[in-house]
Parts: C-alpha cells; sequence; structure tokens
C-alpha cells in the first residue's frame, strides 16, 4: 500500500471514530468551520473512493487528525499539501497539548513564546523547560504528547548529600542545571525522588530514569549491584541495576582467576572496556535480572529504574516514590555524577509484522489512553 493509500484510510478512520462518538454536528466541529447542515455517515466514505481531501473541508480533516496523536499527524502531512495544511493548524496541535499546559508554564523560569500550537508543542519536545526555580525540568513526548519532568539532582534526598567528605556539588557545561551531585567516598549509597502522579499524564505508564556520569576515577559501582524501586499507591517495581561495568568485568576477572579484591577499589577502577569485555559484563547482569546503563544523546547515561502506570484520573492525586540503593556489599564506592531522575512515558518496543498502527484517542471521557488500531497492508 502507498503512503498517500495507507495515510488517506488511516484519516479517514479518525475522522469515522469523530462520527462514531457524535461529536460530528458539536460545538467542537462547527468551531472547526463545518456546518450542522453539513453531516457526514460512516456511509459516505468508501475506502476506494477518490482522495478524502477532495470530499471533505479541511476543517473536518484537521479535526479527525485531532483524535490521532502528533506522531500520526506529521506523516500525514507528508501525503498531501491539503493534509499538510490540515495538520499544521492549531486545532490540531491544542488537542495534542496537555489542559494544563498554562498553569505548569507558569511555574517556568523564562516565559515561553511560540507563533503557533504546533510550534509550542515541538518547543517543549526539543528544548525541556526549567521549572520551580531550576529544579526540576518539563517537557512534552514527541510521540504522545505526554508530560515529562526531570528532577534535578538538588531535588533529590540523598543520604549523606550535604556532608563534605562524602558528595560534593559541582557545575557541569553540559548540565541543563547549575548544579550536579558528586559521590567522594561513600559505603552507604542510597538516592530517593519522588513526584506527584496528578503532574503526569493520567492513564499513562512512565518509566524512571537515573541520569548520570562516571568519572575517571570512579570505582565500587559496578558490584554488588544496587537495588532500584518504584511504587506508586499499591504498584510497586523493583529491579537491579549496574551502574558501572568496567567494576563488574573486574568483579568476573577476579573471580574467574580466584583473585581477592582488595579494598575493592584497587582493580575495580573506571577503564575502558573492550566490545567482547562489555558484551561480557552485560550478559553478566542481565544473565541475573539486571539493568545496565545505556548512553543518551546529550553525552549523560541513563538507567531504568523501574516502570509504573498513572492510572489516576485528571485532578487526582498520589505520590510516586523512586529510590536507588546499595548498602550490602559493605565497600567504599566514587565517581558516581549525578544529573537527576527523569520521569518519561516507557515506549513499547513490539511491533506486529506487516501492520502500522494509528493511535486515536478518546478524548470525549477523561480516559485518554490511547487505544492502538491495527491497519494491515
Amino acid at each position: 500500500m502507498s503512503l498517500y493509500a495507507a495515510f488517506r484510510s488511516q484519516v479517514q478512520f479518525a475522522w469515522l471514530e469523530a462520527i462514531r462518538r457524535g461529536v460530528c454536528c458539536s460545538s467542537e466541529t462547527r468551531a472547526a468551520g463545518i456546518e450542522d447542515s453539513k453531516c457526514y455517515r460512516a456511509s459516505d466514505f468508501d475506502m476506494g473512493d477518490p482522495g478524502m481531501e477532495e470530499v471533505l473541508p479541511q476543517g473536518c480533516i484537521a479535526h479527525a487528525l485531532s483524535f490521532t496523536s502528533p506522531r500520526d499527524a506529521c506523516r500525514a502531512s507528508a501525503v498531501s499539501t491539503t493534509l499538510l495544511s490540515a495538520a499544521a493548524s492549531d486545532a490540531v496541535w491544542d488537542r495534542f497539548l496537555p489542559a494544563d499546559l498554562q498553569s505548569v508554564l507558569a511555574r517556568a523560569d523564562r516565559p515561553v513564546d511560540c507563533c503557533s500550537k504546533r510550534d509550542l508543542f515541538f518547543r517543549l519536545c526539543d528544548e525541556p523547560v526549567l521549572v520551580d526555580g531550576g529544579k526540576m525540568t518539563f517537557s512534552l513526548d514527541r510521540s504522545s504528547g505526554a508530560k515529562c519532568y526531570m528532577l534535578s539532582a538538588r531535588a533529590l534526598s540523598i543520604q549523606r548529600g550535604d556532608t563534605e567528605h562524602c558528595w560534593r556539588w559541582v557545575s557541569q557545561t553540559d548540565s541543563r542545571f547549575l548544579e550536579v551531585a558528586e559521590l567522594i567516598n561513600v559505603c552507604w549509597l542510597e538516592v530517593q525522588g519522588k513526584i506527584h502522579s496528578k503532574t503526569l499524564s493520567s492513564k499513562t505508564t512512565y518509566a524512571a530514569y537515573l541520569i548520570f556520569k562516571l568519572s575517571n576515577h570512579s570505582y565500587g559501582l559496578g558490584h554488588p549491584l544496587q537495588e532500584a524501586s518504584v511504587k506508586i499507591g499499591t504498584q510497586s517495581s523493583t529491579t537491579a541495576i549496574c551502574l558501572q561495568l568496567s567494576d563488574m568485568y573486574a568483579h568476573l576477572r577476579a573471580r574467574r582467576h580466584r583473585v581477592a579484591q582488595f579494598g575493592q577499589g584497587l582493580c575495580s577502577r573506571q577503564r575502558l572496556l573492550t566490545v567482547e569485555e562489555t558484551q561480557e559484563a552485560e550478559e553478566e547482569v542481565e544473565g541475573i535480572g539486571g539493568r545496565v546503563p545505556r548512553p543518551r544523546d546529550d553525552g549523560w547515561m541513563e538507567i531504568e529504574l523501574g516502570e509504573f502506570y498513572n492510572y489516576r484520573e485528571e485532578g487526582e492525586d498520589g505520590e510516586v516514590h523512586i529510590h536507588l540503593l546499595e548498602v550490602k556489599g559493605g565497600h567504599w564506592k566514587n565517581g558516581l555524577i549525578i544529573e537527576g531522575i527523569q520521569i518519561r512515558p516507557k515506549r513499547s518496543t513490539t511491533r506486529t509484522k506487516g501492520s502500522s498502527n494509528l493511535t486515536v484517542y478518546d478524548r470525549s471521557s477523561s480516559t485518554t489512553r490511547p487505544r492502538p488500531v491495527a491497519f494491515r497492508h
């Protein structure tokens, strides 16, 4: 199926969804420039008919696109000039922006000005906004428009974080925050963060990620594994993580050669691993159900701490608790640099072969969980 035909059928489906939900003659539709007398039935559209943009007014197409997702609206804009114009309208992108956006931007450290709703959407996707005195950032997920936050290191509770010989607060030129936390020396590693669920998008699966770096002299952060957990209400997610693969590899090498690691740090300082060594360390961690760090485009690393489903309706509240802990090893740790903890929607990596997905959001109710519809071709 051609790109044109695929998106014609997808937008047709979204429009039929709007008709089925009874919005074709509502005040919303009239606001989009559609007269009450110009109502459409499902039978008016045949998948084999000429291009839909030849049948429907642009306001109808824009209204139908607003029931899809930002990703689908961008894809639709590549089909024809009519869809391009409809997909760029404020009527579409206003639906993709959070309902409480103005109250969020009122907390921004600097004003956020854009000439259109579409520009504002992508501005918030590409350039996170500092809020609450620079203690966190706010952004949007490009695919779904869901809200994302990043808690700075200063917004976290770090065990002995204000003790000079344990942690120090430094600036990093590539950090979005004024300060990051650098570990000097501790045996007890504990970091906690929390965020109100009402600030996040409802009916959305989120994951929490530690954003960090390792200094050249870091050690003791690979073995034993750290324990990470995320909890909201009765939901709880617990997993093992490995912050330093070179330390884990040093442990594996010592175990293989039956060498005692005196002081732990003597043979486990941070160093570059070969591809084979990295793979061996990753397989060891993942073999026991643990997670390993992944590089980011901004020069930092991230590791998933856990996930949760924000089941609460808009306006309801609860606290999401995020916890990182390692106290069982009893050895010294050094060189962990924490920028913060990011909470963002967790993307699904599964996809059915031979199908493309159009996400339709039911905005006629308080439930905004996406309902995927598969179109086979």
